[in-house]
């Protein structure tokens, strides 16, 4: 029974997965195309299989050795290793056969994704070969165009040749009519042409000539102009004044007190809605109201002097007063432009400058009416342009307006100067007329004959005597005071106050300063003086150094 059954095992052992005729044809011509891991699992399966069929033959043989020796528990034995036998060849089998097809998949998986990418290659190379017929194809066209057209090139150039010789002769033949007929030969001709030409340029020469003399005269008369208006300005200087204080006359002493009232609560009423300081001293049968801006104390002044006259002063009935002269002088500011711009004779300026400019009727500088100073620089700068032939209109209308900025300067940040050239060109004035205006002060250079003549006639304005005013002793000590400070650095020689305090020049020894110490003087001198001195606008410090050389011829 028992070789029965080893025939058995033998049977079925010898069917096992790694049987050749087991695996199919694919998988067989396949294996070598396998990757090193398949051919390792491979191999490991056949390895099991083997050892397998080692370890059953070694049964059989113990099997033999016992069979003499237990015969009746041989059959036992040989059920339970049967049994034994084929579970675990049917576990085998399984996992062999598992194994297999785990190969026999990953080896698909791979042959597909290997195949993919041969057809993705073979794909890319059909198309790059029909790119490049396609461009063959163009390239072939592009020559046979390009012989087609150095064939047509070739058969125009030979026609072109063949015009030209037919135009020559045919130029040819003309000039012999033409000789024929005025009787003249080539030369002959020429030498008329080149005389025709002469005289021609000569003509054009004259007329060329008297155009550039006109230019010239031209450019001579505003030469002319500039000089004379440069020489205007040389002879203007100025004078410097302030006021800041009014003064109301009183029928008597006793109205100081009903001004005052309880407390002192009527001229705080007073002070809070007009934004000037009252002054009550010991000043008989007058008060002083002082502020900086001269139109709000204008309008305290009359303020103050309807109260006096109406008798009837609390703070309700200030508070009116205030306000009812305040929207008066609202409408008076607009007479006050318009009557300016009438007797100058200016139209068409902006309603918004018209205000502006009545309100530098009650604005004062260095004492002098700003207002009337403007019309008497527009009245000065209009007569010199009319004088000397230039735009009076434009000399007319920036003298007018180049201090408009002062009626707000105390009411907005920067200078008068800038002030009115925002506020002009906000309001579409001319730009002849903002530079003209803008130039007044020296801060921008002057480009037009205008421009200076508005200079020249705001210094004539000012420094004329009488026109404005200021305490002669302070004036004198602040003078000495400048050039004190300037003497007082060492190498300094001389130092000289002029433009009414508003420059110092300084004299400085080459032999104590250098070129490089005296731009140093000069700064040291101008933080001295802005820190000792109390002055309206600045001062400026000009350092002179000069080297001479002596020497007598006897």
């Amino acid at each position: 029974m028992l070789p029965s059954l080893l025939g058995e095992s033998s049977g079925r052992s010898a069917r096992s997965p790694i049987d050749p005729s087991f695996i199919p044809a694919g998988a067989r011509l396949g294996v070598t195309e396998v990757s090193n891991p398949m051919l390792w699992v491979a191999v490991s399966l056949f390895a099991v299989l083997i050892g397998f069929q080692l370890y059953y033959l070694v049964i059989r043989q113990a099997a033999k050795r016992t069979l003499r020796e237990a015969e009746q528990r041989a059959t036992s034995i040989v059920r339970e290793a049967e049994r034994e036998r084929e579970g675990k060849a049917r576990e085998a089998e399984l996992a062999a056969k598992e194994k297999l097809l785990q190969a026999r998949n990953e080896f698909e998986k791979a042959s597909r994704k290997r195949r993919s990418e041969l057809e993705s290659f073979e794909r890319r190379l059909a198309q790059k070969e029909d790119n490049l017929d396609q461009r063959l194809a163009e390239q072939n066209r592009r020559d046979q165009e390009i012989s087609k057209l150095d064939r047509s090139l070739a058969t125009r150039e030979k026609a072109l040749s063949k015009r030209e010789r037919e135009i020559e002769e045919l130029c040819d033949e003309e000039t012999r009519k033409l000789e024929q007929i005025a009787g003249l030969s080539a030369q002959q001709a020429k030498e008329e042409l080149v005389r025709l030409m002469e005289n021609e340029a000569r003509n054009e020469a004259a007329h060329l000539i008297r155009r550039m003399e006109e230019r010239a005269q031209e450019q001579a008369m505003r030469h002319s102009q500039r000089i004379i208006a440069n020489a205007i300005q040389r002879n203007a200087s100025d004078f410097v004044a302030e006021t800041t204080v009014s003064v109301v006359l009183l029928p008597s002493d006793d109205m100081k007190g009903r001004i005052i009232g309880r407390e002192g609560r009527n001229i705080r009423a007073l002070e809070m809605a007009t934004g000037v300081d009252l002054i009550v001293d010991d000043t008989p049968e007058a008060v002083i109201l002082s502020g900086f801006d001269p139109y709000r104390r204008e309008i305290a002044r009359v303020a103050l002097e309807r109260l006096i006259a109406d008798g009837r002063i609390h703070p309700a009935r200030i508070e009116e007063v205030v306000e009812k002269v305040r929207a008066e002088f609202e409408a008076r500011l607009v007479q006050e432009g318009e009557a300016a711009l009438l007797e100058l004779n200016i139209p068409d300026l902006h309603p918004e400058l018209v205000k502006l400019l009545g309100r530098l009727r009650y604005r004062t500088s260095y004492g002098q009416n700003v207002l009337k100073h403007s019309k008497e620089v527009a009245y000065l700068a209009a007569t010199m342009a009319a004088e000397l032939r230039c735009d009076l209109h434009v000399a007319k209308r920036g003298g007018l307006l180049h201090d408009i900025g002062k009626a707000v300067d105390r009411e907005m940040e920067g200078s008068h100067l800038h002030i009115g050239i925002d506020l002009l060109r906000k309001y579409g004035e001319r730009e002849e007329v903002i530079h003209a205006m803008a130039c007044h002060h020296g801060d921008f250079d002057p480009e037009s004959v205008e421009a200076v003549l508005v200079t020249a006639a705001d210094a004539l304005s000012a420094a004329r005597p009488g026109a404005r005013r200021e305490i002669l002793e302070s004036y004198i000590k602040r003078l000495e005071k400048l050039e004190e400070i300037a003497t007082g650095f060492n190498g300094v020689q001389k130092s000289f106050a002029i433009q009414a305090g508003r420059e110092v020049r300084v004299i400085a020894d080459s032999h104590k300063i250098s070129d490089e110490e005296g731009i140093w003087l000069a700064r040291n001198i101008a933080k001295k003086v802005e820190s000792e001195l109390t002055y309206p606008g600045e001062i400026k410090v000009t350092v002179i150094r000069e080297t001479r050389s002596i020497e007598y011829a006897r």
